[in-house]
């Protein structure tokens, strides 16, 4: 099994024709069940056109209603991609995975609150994951966004990270060690995001076929402490965490928009003291988490 996408989800790309969204979706398709997952492109001036002999639709709701579409992956311009997400989310979408980096923070807060609106009225709950991120693997399934599939292999071992590239760093050490991977997620790292590392813990923790998990985080904000603090009351497998930012100083951002250490609970070294307190086996060398995780097996 896996978590959020497997070979029998359907998706869309918005922003299709663009130079990115162009790349990426191709790559995806040729990944395992890519070219039965992807069923669809979006774009209201490409109408009626084909690409990569997907069709292309005007809206994300037209394009769910002629093809069944359940997921969504956003390559959209800063500029736009808010209410690109919106859309999807306003067509019912399960899942809808933003890739694109620079998002105004206050469009987020839109995103986020239109999203609450809805589900308080009674509306569907859309899942969204980032913006800001590398997307999700079910590897030997379906890949959705950019990350290297190369370096993939099914497997147990679920996978959460805030960062694209220590993502990529401990999915291809488990590899090397003859680990697979049921899910990959990265969440991204801006500040106003959408799935957080407890929700996919969860999700992980409801999986029959996911074994352990690897969690890495980031200085900055509150998110691994509560990830840290639910594991200790509910979760029932083991998890290794990394939080990358050690060496930052106080009120400096490093590297994504939500890594910025404001007081003394949120540096890396009192993240992984919590998150040790609460029962994960931490290493503070990204070198050594596929050899941690396989020593706890």
């Amino acid at each position: 099994m896996s978590i959020y996408i497997n070979k029998n989800s359907r998706i869309i790309t918005q922003g299709i024709t663009g130079k990115t969204g162009r790349f990426h979706t191709e790559k995806c398709l040729e990944y395992a069940f890519g070219r039965v997952c992807f069923v669809a492109g979006v774009n209201p001036n490409k109408t009626g056109e084909k690409i990569f002999d997907l069709p292309i639709y005007a809206t994300v709701a037209e394009a769910k209603k002629q093809t069944g579409a359940n997921v969504s992956v956003i390559y959209v311009p800063p500029t736009f991609a808010a209410t690109a997400i919106l859309e999807a989310v306003q067509a019912d979408l399960d899942l809808v995975i933003c890739i694109t980096e620079g998002i105004p923070i206050k469009d987020m807060l839109m995103v986020r609150n239109t999203m609450h609106t809805k589900e308080r009225a009674g509306g569907k709950k859309t899942l969204l994951l980032g913006p800001n991120c590398p997307g999700i693997i079910t590897p030997e399934e379906v890949k959705i966004g950019i990350m290297p599939a190369h370096i993939h292999k099914k497997g147990r071992i679920g996978v959460v990270s805030r960062s694209g590239t220590l993502t990529y760093e401990a999915v291809a050490q488990l590899t090397e060690i003859g680990l697979g991977q049921s899910t990959a997620v990265g969440i991204g790292g801006d500040p106003i995001n959408g799935l957080k590392h407890k929700d996919v813990m969860q999700a992980f923790n409801d999986d029959p076929d996911t074994e352990a998990v690897i969690m890495i985080g980031e200085i900055g904000g509150s998110d691994e402490a509560d990830a840290a603090k639910w594991y200790k009351a509910n979760m029932r497998k083991k998890v290794v965490g990394f939080i990358a930012g050690v060496s930052a100083p106080p009120g400096r951002r490093m590297g994504h928009a939500g890594a910025l250490i404001s007081s003394g609970e949120d540096t890396a070294e009192a993240k992984l003291a919590l998150m040790e307190e609460c029962g994960f086996a931490i290493t503070r060398n990204p070198s050594e988490i596929g050899k941690l995780l396989k020593s706890i097996l």
